[in-house]
């Protein structure tokens, strides 16, 4: 080792983990209960494997003497199935994939923007992230999963809900086209709230 050489070591500290120098990706992957960061440390001398969900390890392996393959493990309330794929590119190089319910990240999230709708706003001073589960209709908020009712009006559904004080609904009514589908919009307090795209 080079001398003055310091290998960063874990730290905890009331703040949670600091992570050593073996971090190999990071990714973000938003479910419906919240966005979650998922970090991977591999030591490719050591063949350690280090998995942190929100800051939290979920996953350790030391001493792995393989230092391809996968490891498997779940991510949200909902304990979706992630994966993250090690793979030799070339001498000590390595490639990380993350994928979600077995599909890779970007099929995953493209997939993803097609069932839920996203909606961010602010509410009495509180930011507000609010998904519908399409095949569902399952309404979350914050990570959590809220109380509905749902009623059939004329020009399709409406499920109602309420975030604090507010009087909440999200409409749905068909586009009239079949490319389009069915068209989700969120009413609080009868405005409507622009969709995000995550």
């Amino acid at each position: 080792m080079p001398a003055g050489y310091e290998p960063q070591r874990y730290e905890h500290c009331s703040e949670g983990l600091t992570m050593s120098n073996d971090l190999a990706g990071v990714w973000e992957v938003a479910l419906s209960d919240g966005v979650h960061r998922i970090e991977f440390e591999h030591g490719t001398t050591t063949g350690k494997r280090v998995i942190y969900v929100d800051g939290k390890e979920v996953l350790r392996r030391d001493w792995m003497f393989k230092l391809v393959g996968k490891e498997t493990f779940s991510v949200g309330s909902s304990d979706t199935k992630a994966t993250i794929n090690i793979d030799a590119v070339s001498g000590f190089a390595y490639e990380y994939t993350l994928e979600i319910n077995g599909k890779s990240l970007k099929k995953y999230m493209e997939n993803r923007s097609k069932v839920t709708s996203t909606w961010l706003l602010n509410l009495d001073g509180i930011d507000c992230r609010v998904v519908l589960e399409k095949d569902t209709m399952d309404v979350w908020c914050n990570g959590q999963k809220i109380e509905t009712a749902g009623e059939f009006v004329d020009d399709g559904t409406e499920t109602h809900f309420t975030l604090g004080d507010h009087n909440c609904c999200v409409k749905a009514v068909s586009s009239g086209k079949r490319r389009d589908g069915i068209i989700h919009t969120l009413l609080v307090d009868g405005t409507e709230v622009a969709e995000c795209t995550e």
